[in-house]
């Protein structure tokens, strides 16, 4: 493999790192509240409401029900009125963020539905205010449930911005379908699905390290 493919490789594995790291950033920030509300807004839980529970729930369940090429495709001018383009690393990371949102929503309810529930009631007969509780119950008691979740996304993540290279959104998807599939480059190819698996490796080592970290159990 040449000099110059070489520093193609190296250009495009910073720019799925980027990719992944903004957007997975992004919809974590967005993604832990909407699965807190999630929670909390469920049957006997400290903020029923049961006819928004189900609304939310419904969207999040249609969000993600949409395959990501059609999504990338269908918010293409959402995409142009948040980062002025469609084509790109930024203009990626808008399809990305909107898939992983709902995605983390759902990672977090599941494992804060896992804290045991006389916990919860422990602290209300103490008198904690649902903030306390949320932020000193459930979310210490299911981090490192949640950080495996998180840990899970990012993989996704991975595979979500090597697919958005179909339709230019820079990173290693796009350099192997344009000099991979296109020109023939079996080298290419191969590097780009090695760089990808190193990838995958690492984060799941490092997510998996942290939660048994975390867990106190």
């Amino acid at each position: 493999m040449s000099q110059d493919m070489l520093m193609l490789l190296v250009e495009a594995c910073g720019e799925t790192v980027y990719m992944v790291a903004v957007s997975a950033l992004v919809s974590a920030l967005l993604g832990i509240p909407l699965g807190v509300i999630l929670v909390i807004t469920g049957k006997g839980h400290i903020k029923e409401n049961l006819v928004f529970n189900q609304t939310l729930g419904a969207i999040v369940n249609a969000a993600r029900s949409t395959p990501f090429i059609i999504l990338m495709v269908a918010i293409i001018p959402f995409t142009r009125i948040i980062v002025g383009t469609s084509i790109g690393t930024n203009a990626a990371i808008v399809p990305l963020t909107i898939a992983a949102i709902p995605f983390v929503g759902r990672v977090v309810e599941s494992a804060l539905k896992e804290v045991d529930a006389g916990l919860v009631e422990a602290a209300q007969s103490m008198g904690a205010s649902p903030r306390q509780i949320i932020l000193k119950v459930l979310i210490p008691e299911a981090l490192p449930s949640i950080l495996l979740g998180l840990t899970l996304m990012v993989i996704s993540l991975i595979g979500y911005s090597a697919m958005a290279g179909a339709i230019g959104g820079g990173g290693l998807g796009d350099l192997a379908i344009r000099y991979g599939y296109q020109r023939f480059r079996a080298d290419v190819m191969l590097a780009t699905v090695v760089i990808l698996i190193a990838l995958v490796q690492i984060v799941q080592s490092s997510g998996d390290y942290f939660a048994q970290r975390l867990n106190k159990r």
